[in-house]
C-alpha cells in the first residue's frame, strides 16, 4: 500500500517537471518571437488590386459589362408575316359535251396553252352528215317557197281580172307562208347542228397550263361521265395568279386601307426558293372566320416567269404602309417592372432608368410611343446586373441613325 502511494507521487512529480520544461521557453525569448509573428500576420496586406474605400468605408462596385444599341428614329414599314398558299384565279376541267371517239390530241401533257387553242378533236363525221341532211332540206323548202310565191302572183293577177277566186289566192298565200316557216326551221336546225359540231373540237377556254390528259386518241368519251376519266384534262391559270393567306381580324382595317395605298405591297417567297415575287392585295373575304378570328386575303401576282405554282406554300411578307418618323428599339432592351416598361440608357458611362410606353412590335423591334426621342444608347444585354446610376463598360460603340 505504501509502495503504490510512493509510485503515484513520483509520477506526479515527473509530470510537473515535464510541464515546466515545456512552459519555460514561452516565458523567454521564444514567447516574444511568437507574439511578433502573430502581430505581423494580422496586418491587412496592401495590394494594387484592392479598391479604394469611399467615405464611410463601403467598397466601390466594379463597372458592369453591357452590350448596347442605338434607339432609331425614321420611317418604318408596318409589316406582318404569315404563310400562304398559291391558288389559280381560274381553273377549268375540260370535259366532252357529246359521246364520241377521240380523234386527235393536239397538245402534250403539261403544255402552256392560250385561250382558243385547240386541245382535242373528236370524230365528227356523224354530225357533219346530219348538217348536210339539214342543208338539203333547206334547199327543198326554198324550192317550195319559190313555187308558192309564183302561185300567189298568178292568183293575184286572176283575181284582179275577176277570172279567179279569192279562196285560191288565200290558199296560195298560206302555202307560201308555210314554206317560209319551214325555211326558218331548217336554218335553225342547221345552226343547232353547227353548234353541236363545235363541241367535237375542244378548245382551251382560258390561258394557262394543262394537266395530263386522262384519255388519248381512240378512246370513247361520255358526256354524262362525272368520274375522273370523264375529265379529259384540267387547265389552271398561271398568269396572273393568287396567293391566299389569313390575317388576324385586328388587322382588317389596316388591310382594307392597304388595298389602295401606293406604299402597300405583298412579297412572297416560295418554300425552298430564294426568289421572291411582288404583288398587291386584290381580294378580302367578305366574312371573318369565327372559329379562328381571321379573315382570308388574296394577293395578285403577274407571275410572268411562273415562279408561283398552284398549291405551293409561300412565306408571305405584307407591308400595309410605311409610317414616318417612328421611334423604335430592339425588343431585348425593354425591361418590365412593377410600374410598367422601362429601359436603361447610357449617359457618360452611367446606366439610368427611363420609363417608356410601347406600341406595336415587329421584326424584333418595339415601337416607342413615349419616353425616348431617338438617338439614345440603350442596354440590350446585361441589364439584369444593373441598377440606376451603375457604372458600365460597353462592349460595342456602334451608333446608327434612322430606322433601317
Amino acid at each position: 500500500m505504501k509502495t503504490a502511494k510512493t509510485a503515484r507521487m513520483l509520477l506526479a512529480a515527473g509530470a510537473a517537471v515535464g510541464a515546466g520544461a515545456v512552459l519555460w521557453p514561452m516565458t523567454s525569448d521564444y514567447r516574444a518571437h511568437l507574439f511578433e509573428a502573430r502581430a505581423q500576420s494580422t496586418e491587412a496586406p496592401k495590394t494594387a488590386s484592392s479598391p479604394p474605400n469611399r467615405a464611410g468605408g463601403a467598397p466601390t462596385r466594379p463597372p458592369v459589362n453591357v452590350q448596347t444599341a442605338t434607339v432609331l428614329r425614321g420611317p418604318l414599314p408596318y409589316v406582318t408575316e404569315t404563310v400562304g398558299t398559291v391558288q389559280p384565279i381560274a381553273s377549268v376541267a375540260i370535259r366532252s359535251r357529246v359521246d364520241a371517239q377521240i380523234d386527235t390530241v393536239l397538245v402534250p401533257d403539261g403544255a402552256a396553252v392560250k385561250a382558243g387553242d385547240v386541245l382535242v378533236k373528236l370524230d365528227s363525221r356523224q354530225i357533219e352528215a346530219q348538217i348536210k341532211q339539214a342543208e338539203a332540206q333547206l334547199a327543198k323548202d326554198r324550192t317550195v317557197l319559190e313555187q308558192a310565191d309564183r302561185d300567189v302572183a298568178r292568183y293575184a293577177e286572176l283575181v284582179s281580172k275577176q277570172t279567179g277566186t279569192q279562196v285560191s289566192l288565200d290558199n296560195a298565200r298560206t302555202a307560201a307562208a308555210a314554206a317560209r316557216a319551214a325555211i326558218l326551221g331548217d336554218q335553225a336546225q342547221i345552226e343547232n347542228l353547227n353548234v353541236q359540231l363545235s363541241w367535237y373540237t375542244i378548245k382551251a377556254p382560258i390561258t394557262g397550263r394543262v394537266s395530263t390528259f386522262s384519255l388519248k386518241a381512240g378512246n370513247i368519251v361520255r358526256s354524262g361521265d362525272s368520274t375522273a376519266t370523264g375529265s379529259l384534262t384540267n387547265i389552271v391559270q398561271t398568269t396572273p395568279i393568287y396567293v391566299t393567306f389569313s390575317v388576324p381580324q385586328r388587322l382588317l382595317t389596316d388591310v382594307r386601307d392597304g388595298v389602295n395605298r401606293p406604299d402597300a405591297e405583298v412579297i412572297v417567297t416560295p418554300q425552298g426558293s430564294t426568289r421572291s415575287a411582288r404583288g398587291r392585295i386584290a381580294v378580302i373575304d367578305n366574312a371573318i372566320d369565327p372559329a379562328t378570328g381571321t379573315v382570308a386575303v388574296r394577293a395578285s401576282f403577274e407571275n410572268a416567269d411562273e415562279l408561283l405554282w398552284a398549291g405551293q406554300l409561300c412565306q408571305v411578307r405584307m407591308t400595309l404602309r410605311i409610317d414616318q418618323d417612328v421611334i423604335s428599339l430592339p425588343r431585348q432592351a425593354v425591361q418590365i417592372g412593377q410600374t410598367g416598361n422601362y429601359v436603361f440608357i447610357i449617359e457618360d458611362g452611367v446606366a439610368k432608368v427611363r420609363a417608356v410606353q410601347l406600341g406595336r412590335s415587329q421584326e424584333g423591334r418595339d415601337i416607342v410611343n413615349s419616353g425616348l426621342k431617338g438617338g439614345e444608347v440603350v442596354v440590350i444585354d446585361g441589364a439584369l446586373a444593373l441598377t440606376n446610376g451603375a457604372q458600365v463598360n460597353t462592349r460595342n460603340a456602334e451608333v446608327k441613325k434612322g430606322n433601317s
